[in-house]
């Protein structure tokens, strides 16, 4: 069986056919940008060419900016590591939903919520959030944000 891969940090899909190679135990990395940890995908996903890629952990905590990230926040892995996602980036999800703790907690896939992104310091925008659970041990989230036009 495939298994499908996204990296958060250069946006690149993967077909692998294992989830570890050999006999590790450590998470697939990129092997076109060299970003520590892929995340899995159930179906394959095309995000828009302007989107932007944020990791976080089982807290919902940001690990890593990725690809489309400072363009579209002005925010770089310096000022939010570490920091709750729905702070950093004020997030407010349509009829004040709140799928980030649902991904967190339940473990599936929330795709095109409508959401306003208020990121510290700028302008208010609509976007369309996806959200993706990790699927091993360590658990947390792939955030996708793509700009409404």
């Amino acid at each position: 069986m495939a298994h499908l891969f996204i990296c958060p940090n250069c946006g690149n899909r993967t077909t692998e056919t294992e989830r570890n190679a050999g006999f590790r135990r450590e998470a697939r990395g990129c092997a076109k940008c060299g970003f520590g940890f892929l995340f899995e995908l159930l179906d394959d996903y095309y995000p828009a060419p302007d989107a932007a890629f944020f990791a976080c952990d089982q807290q919902g905590n940001v690990i890593a900016c990725g690809r489309g990230s400072f363009e579209l926040t002005g925010l770089d892995d310096e000022k939010v590591i570490g920091r709750p996602v729905n702070d950093v980036l004020g997030l407010d999800f349509a009829n004040g939903d709140d799928p980030v703790g649902t991904v967190l907690e339940w473990g599936v896939r929330k795709l095109k919520q409508p959401v306003q992104v208020n990121a510290e310091g700028d302008l208010p925008a609509q976007a369309t959030a996806d959200l993706f659970p990790a699927y091993d041990d360590d658990g947390g989230m792939l955030l996708v944000l793509t700009p409404d036009k």
